[in-house]
């Protein structure tokens, strides 16, 4: 039997995920341009409307990030990175919950030296044909639009980060929920000022400002976590990938071995293992008994992309402190 270590091309599902993945990132790409044009054009003196240009800036870093990472993942390893460029999902990751967690701040730190200083904003009055409008009525028609493209985009990029196992897909819907927030918030924030609350503009950037810190915090750790070898978690962070447990599992369902037990490393969209078996009977296993239980755990899963399997005498505990029970 030829070793293989591993898937090294995506399954049909996930090829397709990921070209849709590409195209709605390119689309949110050109509509967030647009939507940061209409913004400055109608921000005027609103707390809240540059705080929503701010965020609407940042919110092109997500996708560009995706996009660069996903023309890296599909180079094939070379005596450079053997392990190839999978790891380019974490980078990108990485981008994204900084973008995330510096708006938030931003945004926090803006609003409240506005807020404690008790600055008014003025709404001023703009002339469309010969009649005055209230500039106040525009930019709540530009946000209230631009409210919608990231509810859908949200969504669908939820959709397809649980296919492709995406945590950069997971953030920038995560971004997109910040996006709609904020501009239902500025919405609120200039019906505030409309009606005499000159802290409402303020008070609303304050608001999303938490929600979006939290976000960016959480997707921060997340990718710091993985790029440091974390043990592996599920494309929303949270709980340990089921992965582990059924590789084990496996291995163990295997009539010649007594213990076994595996760590591994988040490449991305894909894994890469290093599984501990011991022998029953202390007994030395064949070649051909290694290699039938190593395409039994890479059957698991698509995205077993590597997988070492290493008959020991003793499950080297130093290197496996029981990460599936934390």
């Amino acid at each position: 039997m030829n070793a293989r270590f591993g898937h090294t091309e995506l399954p049909d599902e996930q090829a397709n995920a990921l070209r849709r993945a590409i195209r709605l990132e390119s689309i949110t790409l050109a509509i967030m341009t647009v939507t940061l044009i209409l913004v400055i054009l109608v921000a005027g003196s609103s707390q809240a409307m540059k705080a929503a240009w701010v965020e609407d800036a940042l919110s092109l870093l997500p996708p560009l990030a995706f996009l660069v990472a996903a023309r890296f993942i599909r180079r094939m390893p070379t005596a450079r990175h053997p392990y190839g460029y999978h790891r380019s999902i974490g980078i990108a990751h990485l981008v994204a919950a900084v973008a995330l967690l510096a708006m938030g701040a931003y945004l926090i730190i803006d609003s409240a030296v506005g807020l404690l200083a008790a600055e008014h904003p003025p709404i001023g009055v703009m002339e469309i044909f010969g009649t005055p409008i209230w500039l106040g009525w525009l930019m709540i028609i530009v946000m209230t639009t631009t409210a919608v493209p990231p509810v859908i985009f949200g969504r669908l990029k939820l959709r397809l980060a649980a296919i492709l196992h995406d945590k950069v897909l997971y953030a920038d819907a995560q971004m997109n929920k910040a996006d709609w927030m904020t501009s239902l918030a500025t919405v609120v924030g200039i019906l505030g000022i409309g009606i005499g609350l000159w802290w409402a503009d303020a008070a609303a950037a304050i608001f999303i400002s938490f929600s979006i810190v939290s976000d960016g915090w959480k997707n921060l750790r997340g990718s710091i976590s993985d790029l440091m070898d974390a043990r592996a978690t599920e494309y929303d962070g949270t709980d340990p990938d089921p992965i582990t447990t059924e590789i084990v599992d496996t291995l163990l369902a295997v009539d010649w071995v007594e213990e076994a037990d595996c760590r591994i490393r988040d490449q991305g969209h894909v894994l890469h293992v290093e599984a501990f078996v011991v022998p029953s009977d202390s007994r030395t296993p064949s070649l051909g008994e290694l290699g039938r239980a190593r395409e039994q755990c890479v059957e698991i899963a698509w995205r077993i992309q590597d997988i070492v399997l290493v008959p020991v005498e003793s499950l080297p505990e130093e290197f496996l402190p029981q990460l599936r029970d934390i």
